[in-house]
């Protein structure tokens, strides 16, 4: 994948399975490999987490909660109620792809036992942003002000992915590195009583089949067992037992970190890395990787659950929705490996077994190689729908029909049958985000690379309002209630009223 003002350097190699025809064997590993021990695992719970908020990329363990509470739009014409000019890098500020904050209403307890200012310990129902730059900062602001709320963390590398926020409300934050700007790459996690770094994990390690060292992914914490799962793009799934101490009362909060890490190769992939956020269900976690494979890891056992032949360059996350207890996925890939021209392909896909449900095809134009690749097809994490569109899933395809040019598609969940389809005049590789009111009416934010914030009806496509920011938008928004905040290429954060 490529991004613009930069490329995301991708050279992958490759990793575990074997299947023919979209249906993977139950096993068929053909390498793979354990470096440390894998603490032993409990499933991953059905509600990701107790906090109110969005705590990570897509909200938690399925990928498919970019909102928390809902939104009574009237007007459907959002506007900017706050805006924070970030510092700079090499790759400017703002926020590029995936770029998504987290918001998090904090426990008192918690809250009483952390270095925000003074004003903020005291706020009823205090909810903070904390945000990752390309600048190489975490700035961390107030939802409805925008007002800095404690002095932002020097991370030192520009970062492209987004933060994770533990998932038991404690006061740990997860933040991935993009870009080797100081000359080292990893993943960090950091103590927010104080903003210590607790751990830093060197993503440049010889145990990998690829030597790039980025993070991109937003990690996941397992509440129940006290576990940290993420994806390197050095091709490695890790998994961390970090025996977590916390005691708000003292304001401590400790770890003792056991990191393990798999790698893996799959027949007829030569490229590794996974850029996607690794999603979950149950037992069973799931990425995709630079070569268009899907891998199912069991983490109980700590063993590869199937794996699916390689497609095209997936960095789009994996969205995961039960029907009657089996997980499915749903997933696109990018215009990449193809060349300039190609097909995205869109999928359903059976989390138990990796048979494809039903799969499209759309179309896409890419510009690969040079100094400046960049894709085409799907970077955006689909929205699976509830409420008025529990039958809908949505995806946003870019650079179809033009380079320029992009489009959203409503599929039907059981059939993949397109429903309805929005052309863009702007590619967008930001998600959509549905947002809900009380009665479960759906309305979709869609960012896009000219700077247009669209809310779309997500039951017919229809645009109600828009709202320009006047710079590329690649990142993800998060929707706390009727706030949305979402960051541009320009150097900017943005808080947004919903009205």
């Amino acid at each position: 994948m490529g991004v613009s003002k930069g490329s995301k350097t991708v050279v992958f190699m490759l990793i575990i399975l074997l299947a023919a025809q979209g249906i993977a064997d139950a096993a068929g590993v053909r390498s793979g490999q354990w470096s440390g021990k894998p603490a032993g695992s409990r499933p991953f719970p059905e509600a990701y987490t107790e906090i109110e908020g969005v705590l990570g990329f897509r909200g938690g363990g399925a990928r498919n909660a970019p909102s928390y509470g809902t939104a009574e739009m009237r007007t459907y014409r959002p506007k900017v109620v706050w805006e924070k000019k970030t510092k700079s890098s090499s790759w400017g500020g703002g926020a590029g792809w995936t770029g998504q904050p987290a918001i998090v209403r904090w426990k008192p307890e918690v809250l009483q036992a952390m270095n925000v200012k003074a004003k903020f310990r005291s706020k009823p129902d205090f909810t903070e942003v904390i945000y990752a730059s390309l600048d190489g900062y975490v700035y961390f602001l107030e939802l409805e002000t925008g007002e800095e709320t404690r002095n932002p963390i020097k991370v030192g590398n520009p970062i492209k992915g987004s933060v994770s926020v533990d998932a038991r409300g404690y006061p740990l934050l997860y933040v991935g590195e993009g870009i080797p700007e100081n000359g080292t790459i990893g993943f960090n996690l950091y103590s927010l009583i104080d903003q210590t770094r607790l751990l830093r994990v060197n993503g440049i390690d010889t145990f990998a089949y690829r030597r790039w060292g980025a993070f991109d992914g937003s990690a996941l914490f397992n509440r129940l067992d006290d576990t940290l799962t993420v994806g390197g793009e050095n091709g490695l799934f890790y998994r961390v037992k970090l025996n977590t101490s916390f005691d708000p009362q003292r304001k401590t909060l400790s770890i003792k970190p056991l990191v393990s890490k798999f790698r893996y190769k799959i027949s007829g992939n030569a490229y590794q890395g996974i850029e996607n956020s690794v999603a979950a269900y149950g037992d069973f976690a799931y990425f995709a990787d630079n070569g268009g494979s899907l891998l199912a890891m069991n983490v109980r056992t700590n063993e590869p659950l199937w794996a699916l032949p390689p497609l095209d360059d997936t960095d789009a996350t994996i969205v995961v929705e039960a029907e009657n207890d089996i997980p499915y996925l749903y997933t696109g890939t990018e215009v990449d490996k193809q060349g300039n021209k190609g097909y995205a392909y869109l999928r359903k896909i059976n989390g138990l077994t990796g048979q494809v449900v039903w799969q499209a095809k759309y179309e896409c134009l890419s510009i690969v190689g040079g100094d400046h690749p960049v894709n085409g097809g799907v970077l955006a994490t689909p929205v699976v729908g509830k409420g008025n569109i529990s039958d809908l899933v949505v995806f946003t395809i870019a650079r179809y029909g033009t380079l320029g040019a992009g489009l959203m598609v409503a599929l039907d969940r059981k059939t993949g049958k397109e429903v309805w389809r929005l052309p863009m005049k702007r590619y967008a590789w930001s998600s959509p985000t549905d947002v809900y009111d009380s009665q479960g009416n759906a309305h979709l934010l869609q960012a896009d690379s000219g700077g247009i914030v669209s809310v779309v009806s997500a039951r017919d496509g229809r645009v109600r309002g828009s709202l320009a920011l006047g710079a590329n938008v690649e990142a993800s928004p998060a929707v706390f209630g009727d706030y949305a905040v979402v960051a541009s290429r320009g150097g900017k954060l943005y808080g947004i009223k919903l009205e």
